[in-house]
């Protein structure tokens, strides 16, 4: 790179951090696009509307209200991944979707949850299910049931129902003969919908009917079916603007459900977090990334301020780009966006570590730093493609939090990806284009390297402690147990618990209610984690706690009424489901079981070797059973923070594990006969050492600061995942190559026997 094209790349990325920061902080137009005040926020960050509804026709089962449950859950998350629904009592389901403000507007959106059928036009026997008995140019309403949807079911013409209906949108397409654009409905059925639907549109194309779409008392839709349709996706088409496409598709969408629901009340509620927490976060976000910014300088001196202006621009790229996608951001949103600086700091360790020992052999500056990116950038990409596969897998197979956390999680990777290989890099050589040519400046070593651990030496003692710290969780497990106790404990989010309504005399805020009143209710119910949201516009606050026994709800009403002059007429207590269903654990383990196996399919794929594989998932799972020891032993809450927790541990173990393997793999290439394989192993892991201790240390420090600076709901969001950075690092360190080693060296000896034997 010439000087000019140096100095002209030092603009462009002073400008590209001037700008970046002006959008964040101030956006653009009117809107303010772009502006990092314009992220969508999540129910504990923001606020946003609660729905609670009424089943119709008595009390539900359970299995009723599970499955209305679940699949409420999964349609809300067209506004928000981070939405809830969460029973309420016998027979009420209360949905909770962030970073709204008008209820009506989502009520209208989402429809009225009811029955939903796809009718025959005509029976077995011909006769007409339904007639047209008027013409005021709405075709549904035109038509009119023949007999009752008891006579359909008898006489099998309701073809299936909106249950079997996998998915419904609506789009537009352009006509190859006219060119004109047609509104239309996209219509996706499950695999028994898929059958039932092939049959049923099979007699009517034959027989040149209709099929009538029947929600709530009446038709919305009465399509003609122009050919047979086998492979479970159909779509409505006629002269209907985009509008009443969409609103179709709503309804057929929100048909489905076995529950008939009627809407109870709803609110719009308040940010659970107070805006002291969110303050207090963001100043900690600020200061460790300073305190990284330093570090870098100090440790790796010019690379090292590359590599900060990087991090600069990737914190400036995330909080646009959060904006761009809409995507909502929560606390374990934030995990993801932590986890993505952690390695972004990482892939430029890595090269700066390299450019290091590159410059110690004697090479030049410039020929040290092409040697340093190029050989950095097999595990750069290996670590962080097979955190992007996991992080692919958990959003299209997870459900809200979990596909929360991995929408993040993939967009800090990508981004990560791009500030470390193209920015730092262009930083980097236009310094070394405007004369900054001493090798001094790079951080020069000492031309001795040093002294390969003998970390194979200890592997009984590594692989002791390993074992003692994972058996631990389970007797403690066991211990709680025998006392009669959950063996985790559990928060409202999995276990359900009791919600609340007080009306108070007078408007207090977020922060007073958690300085003034949380602390007594605190005392009163023996809970720690207690949940409020505010009501708009009123006075009200809703307290969303453990399950409270009668003494307790006497002692906490008691409480409000004796100190705060609380309405008691007004208060209402209910019981409320988890807010994390059965089905959406159900969902979150087998993303997890399938990104492993991705996971470990694609070690497998790049290593050659099916050992660096099973040894990566090794020391993933003993970084997330020692995590979990800590929160049996600990008793740290389990709530929706526990899943990002252990999903950031995932991502973080197997990318600090996927450099030593590379480095394994490349030392083994060079590798002398009369070497042995277990000096191999020990200077790979000697030589990444200072990759390893950097990283989480820089990484550790993030969330320290977060920890220490956070309220009590963050402090039990970021005490496990620092557990689980030092856990991380010492897996990778101690655990994964000389797990590798000792395979690898038992099949060797395997094959010496079964050659001595021939």
């Amino acid at each position: 790179m010439k000087k000019s094209k140096g100095i002209i790349s030092l603009i462009l990325m002073a400008a590209l951090v001037v700008f970046l920061g002006f959008t964040t902080v101030s956006g653009f137009g009117k809107g303010a696009t772009g502006a990092a005040k314009n992220i969508k926020l999540g129910l504990d960050l923001e606020g946003g509307v609660s729905i609670t509804y009424q089943v119709k026709g008595g009390t539900p089962s359970a299995e009723d209200m599970a499955d209305t449950i679940y699949k409420l859950q999964r349609r809300v998350e067209q506004y928000s991944t981070e939405a809830t629904v969460y029973q309420e009592g016998d027979d009420r389901i209360s949905i909770e979707i962030p970073g709204v403000s008008d209820a009506n507007e989502i009520l209208d959106e989402l429809g009225q949850p009811g029955s939903l059928y796809f009718i025959a036009q005509k029976d077995a026997d011909g006769n007409e299910n339904y007639t047209m008995t008027g013409y005021t140019g709405n075709t549904a309403e035109d038509y009119t049931l023949n007999k009752t949807l008891e006579e359909l079911q008898e006489t099998d013409s309701i073809v299936l129902s909106g249950s079997e209906v996998k998915s419904a949108s609506a789009g537009s397409r352009t006509d190859e003969l006219t060119g004109a654009n047609t509104n239309v409905v996209s219509l996706e059925f499950n695999e028994e919908g898929t059958k039932k639907f092939a049959e049923a549109t099979k007699t009517a194309f034959a027989e040149k009917q209709s099929i009538g779409i029947y929600y709530d008392g009446a038709f919305v839709s009465v399509p003609n079916v122009n050919a047979e349709i086998k492979d479970g996706r159909a779509e409505i088409s006629g002269s209907m603007t985009f509008e009443e496409a969409d609103r179709l598709a709503s309804t057929i969408r929100i048909g489905g459900l076995n529950l008939e629901l009627e809407e109870l009340r709803s609110n719009v509620v308040g940010a659970q977090l107070g805006e002291e927490a969110i303050s207090t976060s963001l100043k900690a976000g600020a200061i460790g990334l300073a305190i990284v910014f330093v570090f870098m300088c100090v440790v790796y001196l010019l690379p090292g301020f590359a590599s900060s202006v990087a991090l600069l621009i990737y914190t400036g790229l995330i909080l646009v780009l959060l904006n761009a996608f809409d995507i909502t951001l929560t606390l374990p949103g934030i995990a993801g966006i932590i986890l993505g600086i952690g390695m972004a700091v990482d892939a430029n360790v890595i090269i700066f570590a390299r450019v290091r020992e590159e410059l110690a052999q004697g090479k030049a500056v410039k020929s040290a730093l092409n040697a340093g990116f190029q050989k950095a950038m097999s595990a750069i990409l290996d670590g962080n493609i097979t955190t992007l596969i996991a992080a692919g897998v958990l959003g299209g197979l997870g459900s809200g939090t979990v596909k929360g956390f991995a929408q993040t999680l993939a967009l800090g990777i990508v981004v990560s990806m791009f500030t470390a290989l193209v920015i730092t890099r262009v930083i980097i050589y236009a310094f070394y284009a405007v004369g900054l040519r001493n090798e001094t400046l790079y951080g020069r070593p000492k031309k001795a390297e040093r002294a390969p651990v003998n970390f194979l030496g200890k592997r009984r003692i590594f692989f002791g402690v390993s074992v003692a710290m994972v058996l631990a969780g389970f007797v403690f497990m066991g211990i709680h147990a025998v006392r009669g106790n959950d063996i985790m404990n559990y928060s409202l989010e999995f276990k359900g618990g009791t919600s609340t309504n007080i009306t108070f005399d007078q408007d207090y805020s977020l922060d007073e209610i958690d300085q003034k009143i949380v602390p007594l209710i605190e005392d009163a119910t023996g809970d720690k984690n207690v949940q409020v949201q505010k009501v708009e516009g009123t006075n009200q606050v809703i307290f969303k706690t453990q399950t409270l026994d009668l003494e307790k709800r006497e002692a906490f009403h008691n409480a409000m009424v004796e100190n705060f002059d609380a309405d008691e007429s007004k208060i209402t207590i209910e019981n409320i489901s988890s807010t994390v269903s059965s089905e959406m654990r159900q969902d979150a383990m087998v993303a997890v079981i399938v990104a492993t196996i991705c996971m470990l399919l694609y070690i497998w794929f790049r290593f050659k070797d099916i050992r660096f594989a099973t040894s990566a998932v090794a020391a993933l799972l003993h970084d997330v059973l020692v995590v979990l020891a800590f929160y049996v032993i600990a008793r740290v809450s389990v709530g929706n923070t526990f899943i990002a927790c252990m999903l950031t541990i995932v991502g973080y173990s197997i990318n600090a594990t996927i450099v030593i393997f590379d480095r394994i793999r490349e030392e083994l290439r060079t590798k002398k006969k009369t070497e042995g394989l277990d000096e191999l192993v020990n200077r790979s892991i000697t030589r990444t050492l200072t990759r390893s201790i950097y990283t989480s240390l820089t990484t550790f420090v993030m969330v320290a600061v977060l920890f220490i600076l956070g309220v009590s709901s963050i402090k039990e969001f970021a005490l496990p995942l620092m557990v689980g950075i030092i856990c991380g690092a010492y897996s990778s360190v101690c655990i994964t190559g000389v797990l590798w080693y000792v395979m690898k060296n038992r099949e060797s000896k395997k094959e010496a026997a079964a050659g001595k034997k021939k």
